[in-house]
């Protein structure tokens, strides 16, 4: 995982500003098919907003770490119940990659 300054972060969080959530996490937590998706996702994506569905603020933000751990991915920024995540694509595609598109 690249190493990212303050102004990368920040450059991140402006493209992610007007991105839609891709990945909803119900309270139930994190199931086999959500994984699956929420790889996809950050295969296709590269940086994706993912909603967690969790009201104790402090489980959400273990789930979040846990699922940034799991996909080898970097949190960018935790809002409420909002997170943007960013793994590097192997390949990116230049259709669906936002960072490409931004």
């Amino acid at each position: 995982m690249p190493k990212f300054s303050a102004s990368d972060k920040k450059h991140l969080r402006s493209i992610g500003h007007k991105l839609s959530p891709v990945v909803m996490i119900a309270d139930k937590g994190l199931s086999e098919s959500v994984a699956l998706e929420l790889d996809r996702a950050l295969d296709d994506h590269e940086l994706i907003k993912v909603k967690v569905n969790i009201a104790e603020p402090t489980e959400r933000r273990a789930l979040i770490d846990q699922l940034c751990k799991a996909h080898k991915a970097l949190l960018i920024q935790a809002i409420g119940k909002i997170a943007l995540i960013y793994r590097p694509a192997k390949t990116p595609n230049p259709k669906l990659s936002n960072l490409l598109r931004a």
